[in-house]
């Protein structure tokens, strides 16, 4: 399992490189609109005047045996809901995995979405679906704000929790400063059929690319987490095999020896014959030797 959970995080570390590129040019393209003065009136950007309801969208894994990247998901899921609940605010749980459905199921807690099978080696129009949902809950009003709760995936050796505010997006604005291309190098454009036109069909892109960055961050991070997980248990493994092995040997050290006292004792005792005492440990010691 460590040696197939290396496999899989190099491919899925090799997929989620690949994918930047499209997110890049995706923002590039909303820095372009920006700078042409697309206006921020979206229902995707705009934010409520009061929030009623969150909607959790978590992501974690459909297998165990990987560690904490599971739990730590999952709790982190819960307290950030357990904190709205506190203060009055109603609950959406849209979960990615089954370990998170699993735990949530057993809790209690009301389930309005699930998605399994994806979350291994996550596709474009697995991302689509459940940003396509997403979208049409906030847009309908039935939920005020959407936060995301992954596994960024920094390297082999680090992964981190992100809890980070999902819908509404950012401004035009903001979104371009955080992109961080070079809109202004650029020759000015012209939208077809205008720039808030453009705006409202990539902002939909925006949500399922910046979703399935994060699909593909948690299936690296899963893998990851699996490798040392399976690692430290084939180390544990050898070191009890090799300290049951030296108890085992002890003990039959200890046989033996209780064994050939025995019957050097009884011979003394029955004034038998030296050799005929010999005989009888070294038919012992064979027996022990042949068992060993």
């Amino acid at each position: 399992m460590e040696l197939i959970a290396a496999t899989r995080v190099a491919k899925a570390q090799l997929r989620a490189n690949e994918a930047r590129p499209y997110a890049s040019r995706i923002t590039g393209v909303i820095e372009d609109l920006a700078k042409g003065g697309a206006s921020a009136s979206h229902p995707l950007l705009e934010a409520p005047e009061s929030i009623k309801k969150v909607a959790y969208v978590v992501i974690a894994g459909d297998r165990g045996l990987a560690g904490p990247y599971n739990s730590t998901v999952i709790r982190a899921a819960e307290r950030e809901l357990m904190a709205r609940t506190a203060e009055g605010i109603d609950y959406s749980l849209v979960l990615i995995g089954k370990k998170a459905r699993d735990y949530f199921t057993f809790r209690n807690y009301r389930v309005d979405a699930f998605y399994e099978g994806i979350t291994d080696t996550p596709d474009y129009n697995s991302a689509r679906e459940v940003a396509e949902y997403i979208s049409e809950q906030f847009i309908g009003g039935d939920i005020d704000q959407v936060i995301l709760i992954f596994t960024e995936f920094v390297s082999i050796g680090t992964q981190k929790l992100a809890v980070r505010q999902f819908l509404p997006l950012e401004s035009v604005e903001t979104i371009a400063d955080v992109g961080g291309g070079d809109a202004g190098a650029k020759a000015a454009f012209e939208f077809e059929p205008s720039a808030d036109d453009v705006l409202a069909s990539l902002l939909p892109r925006y949500i399922e690319s910046r979703l399935f960055s994060a699909l593909l961050d948690s299936s690296a991070s899963e893998h990851a987490n699996r490798q040392r997980a399976m690692k430290a248990a084939t180390d544990n493994a050898e070191e009890l095999i090799t300290k049951l092995g030296r108890r085992l040997s002890s003990a039959r050290q200890a046989a033996i020896t209780t064994e050939i006292m025995e019957i050097v004792g009884g011979a003394e005792a029955l004034g038998g014959d030296d050799d005929e005492t010999t005989d009888k440990v070294a038919e012992i010691l064979q027996s022990n030797y042949q068992s060993i």
